[in-house]
């Protein structure tokens, strides 16, 4: 039997690197778009040398789980544009709070697509976050509001492109299905930007320190983070793993107050807001355990 220890240590990196994401939205100066235009152009390339290297297969049975895929590539580029461009109006601390937020889409998604029970005590549980939000934005001025916006409909993006995940990875390796959504996230993207906004030409020549930063964000926080968390899954198991990825605002609203300064922006309300929500967000994953449990009790009995 594997030992965990390493298996969590390598857990805590991994959601540590994640919420260093936040961070390096206003480490990288580049705009949201083209920002994620090179993060996903970078992963593409990288998980493809991965696919080559282990010989892992490309193909994708069926017109539908196809579209299915493509559906969710074009929701992951959604949420990192809009994630990004919610911590450029404000700051990290923020973008990655309305992340913490799609905990409650999940709740109606699940049921919606994956023709699982709805959850009253999940929705209970969405609706004291929704007081937390409350809290968070109840002083902020025009421009955090639409950084609000914008966060809130990242986590939004952020629950669709996971439930349809959870509907297709039985079907399709999940290093082939990440392959995919990059790639399809890469060419939404790419024909997205000449209508929205203009393409960044400094991503050609940035300077050595915020290149080194894109190529850790594309490679490490993504390509890395995203390989590695199946390996730890295997051994910690799903709810481990999906509890402990709660902290991830907590490092990052350390690293941005540590590395940013943002505690002079942010006020007793947001702690405290903050604070709900990650608390509801704790309390779901435990419920969600419970209930999981039960129901494998019950088809233990029923056989």
């Amino acid at each position: 039997m594997k030992s965990r220890l390493p298996y969590l240590a390598l857990m805590h990196l991994i959601i540590f690197m994640w919420g260093f994401t936040g961070i390096l939205g206003k480490l990288i100066h580049l705009e949201a778009f083209t920002l994620v235009w090179a993060r996903m152009l970078i992963a593409t390339l990288s998980l493809g040398i991965v696919i080559v290297l282990f010989k892992i297969p490309l193909k994708i049975k069926g017109r539908r789980l196809k579209l299915w895929v493509a559906t969710g590539g074009v929701f992951v580029a959604l949420h990192w544009i809009t994630f990004y461009t919610s911590i450029q109006l404000s700051t990290a601390s923020l973008g990655i709070l309305c992340l913490s937020t799609a905990t409650i889409h999940v709740t109606w998604l699940e049921p919606l697509i994956l023709k699982t029970k709805f959850s009253w005590s999940q929705m209970a549980m969405a609706s004291v976050i929704v007081i937390g939000i409350w809290l968070v934005s109840r002083d902020l001025d025009f421009k955090q509001t639409q950084a609000l916006g914008f966060g809130l409909f990242s986590a939004l993006c952020a629950a669709l492109f996971t439930v349809i995940n959870a509907k297709v990875s039985e079907d399709v390796k999940t290093p082939t299905l990440a392959f995919y959504e990059f790639s399809v996230g890469l060419i939404f993207v790419s024909i997205l930007i000449p209508f929205v906004t203009e393409f960044d030409l400094r991503v050609f020549h940035l300077p050595m320190g915020e290149l080194g930063w894109l190529l850790f964000l594309a490679i490490g926080c993504t390509t890395f983070a995203f390989l590695a968390t199946i390996e730890v899954v295997k051994v910690l198991g799903v709810f481990t793993v999906s509890l402990s990825i709660n902290l991830e605002p907590v490092y990052t609203i350390i690293l941005a107050v540590v590395m940013l300064g943002e505690d002079a922006f942010l006020n007793t309300d947001f702690y405290v807001g903050t604070a709900i929500i990650l608390a509801a967000v704790l309390v779901n994953g435990l419920l969600k355990n419970r209930q999981s449990r039960l129901a494998k009790k019950s088809i233990q009995v029923s056989d």
